[in-house]
């Protein structure tokens, strides 16, 4: 009888002790998305996106459908190309998989490079306050006066040879000066409460305490920031593109593929050129949208569903 209650005891303490602990980000937002139906179905969308795009440009990589051919000219939709062909021959359906493999690893690359920067700036600039502070915000205060779009498009025409690696560092150039500022708030706010200050008395590094006791509380509302701005950097890409001042027309980006509508004959008549890609830009930004509206409540406890 007592090694039962003994049993029973350790259980009760250990459920007690699950109970207790409170959930981790990542079950937060999962939570979330499970219980918004538009989240969760842009959430699947993307995810099956991502994979049909990734393995249909391994495909096209490989195969010859996207070699020029003028004989294919502006070939409607049929069996042989069930997205028609372009101006060049090129078949369109394979110029959509390695334009939108292209304008997803941009949109990761920014946004990945620009977080890196901005949080290690913004977590010196915060934690160390001082001379150190005002010297950063003034250098951050000097690129918010930045025409950014005026400065990419020099940039980009001054370029002889450029390609998604140099596009990518140009936009990340100009890109993680808002994300410094945000962490460097959020780090100040950090900085003067109790867990740093005691860190600090016990002789902690610097470096751990920001790394690993500050970076810690404020990784929520970074990955908040990172899902909204993915969104943002892929149209920010797409947008250049259009216009004329992104990747170059040998190198396939959706951005690329919606330029050929700037032509009337192929705006009016040949939409299979540029249709395509403008509804998958519009549907991937949107599941982008709608799960980093959920990552965000779960970030925030008072717009939590659950």
């Amino acid at each position: 009888m007592e090694e039962k209650k003994e049993i029973d005891l350790d259980n009760t303490r250990s459920s007690q002790k699950g109970y207790n602990q409170p959930p981790s980000f990542a079950r937060l937002v999962w939570r979330e998305i499970l219980h918004d139906k538009f989240a969760l179905v842009s959430f699947l969308l993307f995810l099956a996106i991502m994979f049909t795009v990734f393995i249909g440009s391994t495909y096209a990589d490989t195969g010859s459908s996207g070699k020029v051919n003028l004989a294919l000219m502006n070939k409607p939709p049929s069996e042989e190309f069930p997205l028609g062909t372009d101006g060049s021959g090129r078949d369109m359906l394979t110029q959509l998989f390695l334009g939108a493999r292209n304008s997803i690893l941009i949109a990761f690359g920014v946004t990945i490079l620009c977080g890196i920067i901005g949080i290690l700036v913004g977590l010196v600039s915060g934690f160390y306050g001082g001379r150190v502070d005002n010297v950063i915000m003034r250098i951050l205060d000097f690129l918010a006066m930045l025409p950014t779009l005026m400065f990419i498009i020099v940039i980009v025409s001054l370029i002889p040879k450029y390609n998604v690696f140099t596009f990518i560092v140009v936009m990340t150039i100009f890109g993680w000066n808002g994300k410094a500022r945000l962490i460097r708030a959020k780090t100040l706010q950090q900085s003067s409460l109790d867990y740093v200050q005691a860190s600090k008395t016990l002789g902690t590094r610097n470096i751990v305490i920001m790394l690993r006791e500050v970076l810690p509380n404020i990784a929520s509302l970074i990955i908040v920031n990172l899902t909204l701005n993915l969104a943002a950097n892929m149209g920010l890409e797409t947008g250049l593109t259009f216009l004329g001042f992104g990747l170059p027309f040998s190198t396939p980006s959706l951005g690329t593929l919606i330029s050929y509508a700037r032509i009337p004959e192929n705006m009016q008549r040949r939409y299979w050129q540029w249709l395509p890609a403008s509804l998958l830009i519009v549907v991937m930004m949107l599941c982008i949208n709608f799960v980093g509206q959920a990552v965000k409540r779960a970030a925030d406890a008072k717009q939590r569903v659950v």
